[in-house]
């Protein structure tokens, strides 16, 4: 049966985690949506994946750092392509308001 949710819908997220709530899963890829209110990455820890990952900023705010030292403020509508293995961790994200992020991750061929 088809069926309607809402990305808005049924989340909480509350200190010190986050809600991560996978939305659909194939062989190569899953998307997720990710819900934080004021969390972040520990200090000295980087995600390194083992997949592409492209990211939507769909409401409040956070900003991403990159062990290159890059630095990006993401706001509502943003968007960011990060291929696999380059290492980045969430440095902010809004305590005032929910941040939804949806997440793509997927597997190319070698």
């Amino acid at each position: 049966m088809i069926s309607v949710h809402n990305l808005f819908d049924g989340f909480s997220p509350e200190p010190p985690g986050e809600a991560v709530e996978e939305i659909l899963r194939a062989e190569t890829f899953r998307i997720e949506r990710i819900v934080s209110r004021g969390q972040n990455s520990p200090p000295g820890f980087w995600y390194d994946q083992q997949t592409e990952e492209w990211v939507l900023l769909v409401s409040g705010s956070a900003t991403l750092c990159f062990e290159d030292g890059r630095r990006i403020n993401l706001k509502p509508g943003d968007h960011i392509l990060i291929p696999r293995h380059v290492r980045h961790r969430v440095e902010r994200t809004d305590t005032e308001l929910e941040t939804v992020w949806l997440a793509v991750h997927w597997t190319c061929g070698s």
